[in-house]
């Protein structure tokens, strides 16, 4: 049996003692990070972020041997927190910015934000996503059938475009299978650029007219599974090889192919216009949405708002919109921002 050991005997020596703290005062400098590289995020995944070096890429057109842009993969800092990055952002970086195989960089600063693509889940302004930031144009992306369009979908998308200043496009594909001429017409008095495409064998004056909307901006392309946003990007970039699915017949939805957004250079070697692929979203809650900032788009209507009760929905009977003096286009107007308002 072991005796225990009498602590008498323990000398100085023996004693673990806690070092003193240190009495050197806390800084509250922060690092500084003039010096990061800028850089424009064109990829999230899984935690990897692929970004373009604005400075080597963008202004001396720095390439490879191939004759690709160089990319960079970066990690978010820790400093960050919980801010986010999302593809379209304008980042800062420090590290390894070679963009050589095995290379990681981290992403110190997030540049502030012009706009932001972002989605509330099941309308619970609590669980805001963001999808992209810094675009100038959204293509909400639908089909004339198969699966079938919804103007619940689209009226919200455009509820967050003129939330956010995007102008907004609809493009719907599939129009060999249908000419989509009656679910167009609620978007006609809308001012918005509406283009028509068929299902895969794209034609070349469709294509055309596209690139000429798309060019010299970064446009998000946003739709549901099914509708064919992979197939018209796989159309538009070459090298985009982005995988493409079917709809599902027993319920009438596409099946997910993308999982993660992308910017994909509209012209190889450029980086005047960008398409930004996302996934087919299922749903799309506008809550965080300020109604203000919707009706703000349709200025034709200011004056007359300015009768209006307080706290008016515009979906009621005392709104002074309904004794307003309209023309016809602006009552199909007026029909369309209620529509947009309840969406």
């Amino acid at each position: 049996m072991v005796e225990p050991r009498n602590f008498k005997e323990f000398d100085e020596d023996d004693v673990r003692s806690r070092p003193a703290r240190s009495t050197r005062p806390r800084t509250k400098d922060r690092p500084d990070y003039s010096d990061a590289v800028q850089a424009f995020v064109i990829a999230v995944d899984r935690g990897r972020v692929t970004c373009l070096d604005l400075a080597s890429n963008i202004n001396s057109g720095d390439k490879n041997s191939a004759g690709e842009l160089v990319e960079i993969t970066a990690m978010k800092s820790r400093e960050l927190g919980k801010q986010s990055v999302v593809v379209g952002d304008t980042v800062g970086l420090v590290g390894d910015v070679t963009g050589s195989q095995g290379s990681l960089a981290r992403i110190v600063t997030v540049a502030e934000r012009r706009n932001a693509l972002t989605r509330t889940v099941d309308d619970d302004a609590e669980q805001e996503r963001m999808i992209v930031a810094n675009v100038d144009q959204m293509a909400i992306v639908i089909a004339s059938e198969n699966p079938e369009p919804r103007h619940g979908f689209v009226d919200r998308a455009l509820v967050v475009a003129y939330d956010q200043g995007i102008i907004p496009i609809i493009i719907m594909t599939k129009c060999d299978l249908s000419d989509g001429k009656e679910f167009l017409d609620a978007y006609k008095d809308l001012d918005i650029r509406i283009i028509k495409t068929q299902v895969k064998k794209h034609k070349g004056k469709e294509l055309d007219e596209i690139r000429e909307v798309l060019a010299n901006k970064t446009t998000v392309l946003l739709g549901h599974s099914g509708v064919g946003k992979s197939t018209l990007v796989n159309a538009l970039v070459e090298s985009a090889d982005r995988a493409t699915g079917s709809v599902n017949d027993a319920t009438g939805r596409g099946r997910h192919t993308s999982s993660s957004a992308i910017a994909l250079a509209l012209q190889a070697g450029s980086t005047e216009s960008w398409i930004i692929d996302t996934p087919g979203v299922r749903s799309f809650g506008v809550a965080h949405v300020d109604s203000k900032r919707v009706i703000g788009a349709f200025g034709e209507f200011s004056e007359a708002i300015e009768h209006c009760p307080k706290n008016c929905s515009h979906n009621e009977e005392s709104c002074a919109l309904n004794s307003w003096e309209l023309d016809e286009r602006s009552k199909s107007r007026l029909e369309s921002l209620r529509r947009l308002l309840k969406a």
